[in-house]
């Protein structure tokens, strides 16, 4: 067993007993509270029962970095689970060991944006799953849904996020920008308004911008 396989199952077994250990204060609280009586405990019931004291005891339970920890095995599984379209990629620019900051290149194989390539920089909240993760383009690029300081308007960075999504979940969406821009929820209000107004001119304005040049008034330097 090599070493990252032993931390990562000393993780899991802490998340384990975390979770354990909630149930059961739970329970208790509920007891004292005057709440219907909890079964009567197995012998394993009994010896779990005493593990979790110990760990207690030990304020794994209290110690912010047993908690930090907790989410960082949820990131760990998410990137080891990545199931990634052909056209994108992951790179750690400082390292695999830092895995809350991390960069995605998407390239389309279809669309408007078909063979230019753009930049995505992660940033993960310490309390991931319960926090989306702050996402931004590097790339400049001329999109309604990107603006040129490179914001990214994707809901579920937003108000739909939810735990049970993940980081494949977010690249999914970020790759279907592309290949399905939508100009009803738009960053960069005058491409959205070319794109719903005049679509040739708005694959114009695209492959200018992909190619390093001017829309309006605005470099947009090369990509492809």
């Amino acid at each position: 067993m090599n070493r990252f396989t032993l931390n990562f199952n000393i993780y899991v077994g802490v998340m384990i007993r975390l979770f354990k250990v909630k149930e059961k204060q739970r329970e208790l609280a509920e007891n004292a509270n005057g709440g219907a009586p909890t079964k009567k405990q197995s012998p394993g019931e009994l010896r779990l029962h005493k593990e979790l004291n110990l760990l207690a005891q030990e304020h794994l339970v209290f110690d912010p970095s047993v908690i930090l920890m907790f989410y960082f095995v949820f990131l760990r599984v998410d990137i080891s689970e990545l199931n990634l379209p052909k056209s994108c990629a992951i790179t750690f620019p400082n390292g695999k060991d830092n895995l809350m900051n991390f960069e995605v290149s998407i390239r389309p194989d279809e669309g408007y944006y078909f063979g230019g390539t753009f930049l995505f920089s992660f940033q993960v909240s310490p309390v991931y799953p319960h926090e989306a993760p702050k996402v931004k383009c590097k790339t400049k690029v001329y999109h309604p849904n990107i603006d040129l300081e490179g914001n990214v308007c994707l809901n579920i960075l937003r108000e739909d996020w939810k735990p049970v999504l993940n980081i494949n979940t977010v690249i999914y969406g970020l790759y279907h920008l592309f290949t399905e821009p939508n100009y009803e929820d738009p960053l960069n209000h005058e491409a959205a308004a070319v794109l719903r107004d005049n679509p040739k001119m708005f694959e114009s304005n695209v492959r200018r911008a992909m190619s390093g040049g001017y829309v309006g008034q605005t470099f947009f330097p090369r990509c492809v």
